[in-house]
């Protein structure tokens, strides 16, 4: 089994990796696929499904799909001219993505939320469909949108996890017990042993300077939180909070009168300006979701700014042994909230935080394995019931207390020898068990929970 930190850990836009990022990408691949025919298009129509039919409008799918039908990616996201093409296409009907020529497509008509029929594969289950001149559908793909920004084609979903014909890697751990094995047998970190696995994946990168250049677009991410304000889109009234609380934090600091749980505080500022960037539909780094992408940064930021000896330099270390973490729970689990709920979201985001922290405070393979452990236990039946379908509450805020919580996992496992009753293993397929256990209120469809029973107009 082998995910590349840079597929766990990739830029992109807000608010959601699932319902924004996914079905841009799913749509550039339609693109790809009309381009490899022998026959020319006239039209483009696509319907939304499940999920992504039920809160696509306050996750922006709507325009995410137009977009992408029109050839733009999220990692080129330009956000003005987005916006310009967005207009010209609602104005004019048609769309001109590169290599096909203009193509009929009218939103209104031929973007359909179809909120009666799910689809099999996936919570998130999106049609695409071309027609001729005659406007007959010529060709059709389903897609998944499977958490993280993965698409999956409905060939590519059945064909199964299994699935990797690229060269063999040194290290192909598939469970938390073969990955402390291997670390064992071998004499190295989880970090080290992901690093070799990257590498022989992908000879001539230098995964390390590429990782710090994934950090420099989190950290990027936190002070731009963190210096705006103001009021977030999608009707609820947000506003936004973390240049706030940072300001009132940096008026205290030197005082010697804050009390010391005033550090959570911190950790909230730098996950909950994450978090607002991302609801405001500016670019984040999937860690592993979008609604989940301020835990890792958060606690980055908090060892490099609050805890002594911390250095730059390791980052890499820390960003490869979360990568470890969140592969195994993709692999064995899922980290999208409308397949099991925020448990997978922001449970797994801390669970790869708390990892990686371990890790550069000098955790052993043991520790690293309990801290991530702890952190996915106490997040284990956590919903996906954001309101009015905006990731924006509980979203934001949970994902200061998800820090909050990888910070602690990773201090009790260090206080160990890494020694304890529940295997990572089980708590992963623990979480597995209860997101098929969940009820499709609980999984980002805004039928339940807090959706249902906080006023939103």
């Amino acid at each position: 089994m082998f995910l590349s930190v840079f597929d766990l850990f990739k830029i992109g836009i807000g608010p959601s990796s699932s319902h924004t990022m996914g079905p841009m990408v799913a749509a550039g691949r339609f693109l790809d696929l009309l381009r490899a025919q022998p026959f020319r298009v006239a039209g483009l129509r696509a319907s939304l499904h499940g999920s992504l039919a039920f809160t696509g409008v306050g996750h922006a799918t709507d325009r995410a799909v137009i977009l992408g039908l029109a050839g733009v990616l999220p990692g080129t996201y330009d956000a003005d001219r987005a916006e310009a093409e967005l207009a010209r296409i609602r104005a004019e009907g048609t769309l001109a993505p590169e290599g096909l020529g203009v193509l009929a497509f009218v939103p209104a008509r031929d973007l359909l939320f179809d909120y009666e029929r799910a689809l099999p594969g996936h919570a998130n289950g999106m049609i695409l469909r071309a027609t001729d001149a005659e406007g007959d559908e010529v060709v059709q793909e389903t897609y998944y949108s499977v958490g993280g920004g993965f698409v999956l084609t409905e060939a590519e979903l059945a064909a199964g996890k299994d699935t990797d014909d690229g060269p063999p890697i040194p290290f192909p751990f598939r469970s938390a017990a073969e990955m402390l094995e291997m670390a064992a047998a071998s004499g190295l970190s989880v970090a080290a042993m992901k690093r070799a696995n990257e590498r022989a994946r992908a000879p001539g990168r230098d995964p390390d300077a590429g990782l710090m250049r994934v950090w420099e677009a989190m950290a990027a991410c936190i002070d731009r939180g963190l210096a705006a304000e103001g009021i977030l889109p999608g009707g609820l009234s947000v506003r936004r909070r973390a240049r706030a609380i940072h300001e009132s934090l940096l008026a205290e600091r030197g005082r010697n009168l804050a009390p010391p749980h005033t550090i959570n505080d911190w950790m909230s500022a730098y996950a909950m300006a994450v978090n607002e960037e991302n609801a405001a539909g500016g670019q984040v780094v999937t860690a592993p979701t979008n609604g989940a992408a301020g835990v890792v940064p958060a606690v980055i930021r908090y060892w490099l700014d609050h805890v002594p000896g911390a250095s730059a330099v390791r980052i890499p270390e820390f960003l490869l042994t979360a990568a470890a973490i969140g592969g195994l729970i993709k692999y064995n689990a899922s980290i999208s909230g409308a397949e099991c709920g925020c448990q997978a979201e922001v449970g797994s985001a801390s669970a790869m935080a708390a990892a990686g922290l371990a890790a550069v405070l000098g955790g052993t393979p043991a520790q690293v394995e309990n801290a991530a452990e702890i952190a996915l236990e106490h997040h284990l039946g956590m919903t996906c019931d954001p309101v009015r379908g905006l990731v924006q509450v509980p979203c934001i805020e949970r994902n200061g207390l998800g820090a909050i919580k990888a910070v602690s996992a990773a201090s009790l496992s260090l206080r160990g020898d890494g020694t304890h009753l529940v295997p990572l293993d089980s708590a992963i397929e623990t979480m597995r068990q209860t997101g098929a256990d969940m009820s499709e209120k609980y999984k980002e469809t805004s039928l339940g929970g807090l959706a249902v029973n906080v006023p939103n107009c």
